[in-house]
Formats: C-alpha cells, sequence, structure tokens
C-alpha cells in the first residue's frame, strides 16, 4: 500500500541531516560516482577510466563521500576498490534516474515542469 504525504514536521526535524546528505551528490563528479557504484564495487582505475575523471580530481570526490560516509574503500594488493556505504545514496541515484535518465520518467518531469 502507498503511503501518503508525510507532515512536514517530519521533515522539518531532518532538514539539516537532508541538505547535508544532497550537498555531498550535488557535485556532478560525485554524483557519477556514486551512480558507477550503484552497479557495483570498483576500483579508482575504473573509475577513472569510466568516468573519464583524472586521478587528483577523482582522489578528491572519492575523499568528500567517504569523510561523509557514503562510500567505503578497501585496499587489495596496490589497488583501491570503492563500494556504497549508505544505501540512500541508491534509493536517490535511482530516483534521479528515473527523472532525467529513464525515457520513462523524462516525459513525466517535462510534463511536471510545463505544467508550472
Amino acid at each position: 500500500m502507498a503511503e501518503g504525504p508525510q507532515p512536514v514536521s517530519d521533515l522539518l526535524d531532518r532538514a539539516g541531516e537532508a541538505s547535508e546528505f544532497l550537498k555531498k551528490l550535488a557535485n556532478p563528479n560525485r554524483l557519477m560516482i556514486a551512480c558507477a557504484l550503484v552497479e557495483g564495487e570498483r576500483s579508482v582505475r575504473e573509475l577513472e577510466d569510466g568516468l573519464g575523471i583524472r586521478q587528483p580530481g577523482l582522489s578528491q570526490q572519492l575523499a568528500e563521500l567517504r569523510d561523509a560516509g557514503l562510500i567505503v574503500g578497501r585496499k587489495q594488493s596496490k589497488s583501491v576498490f570503492y563500494r556504497l556505504a549508505d544505501e540512500r545514496v541508491r534509493a536517490v541515484v535511482s530516483l534521479l534516474y528515473t527523472l532525467f535518465c529513464d525515457p520513462n520518467g523524462d516525459g513525466k518531469l517535462r510534463q511536471a515542469a510545463q505544467a508550472r
């Protein structure tokens, strides 16, 4: 059964936390890293090659996500692998995909924007 709208007071109590969470994903490179990690664990090299983000910038963005507790890394030999540590990231990325990338969701997004 679908839940109805939640009381605004519930969000008011957690607005600061939600805002900080969204700020960590608001950078395009961090968002793309999160998108890649939704698919599973990736090495730094795989992320660099797959996303086209050069290593120094990639390391900086990975550190931001790691420090925020959104991803975790593990070292294996000379490689470092990252995966999502917070399932809320998966939920947000899935929603963003539906709204902005999915052909079925894209039409709904445009219709909503045009209705305003």
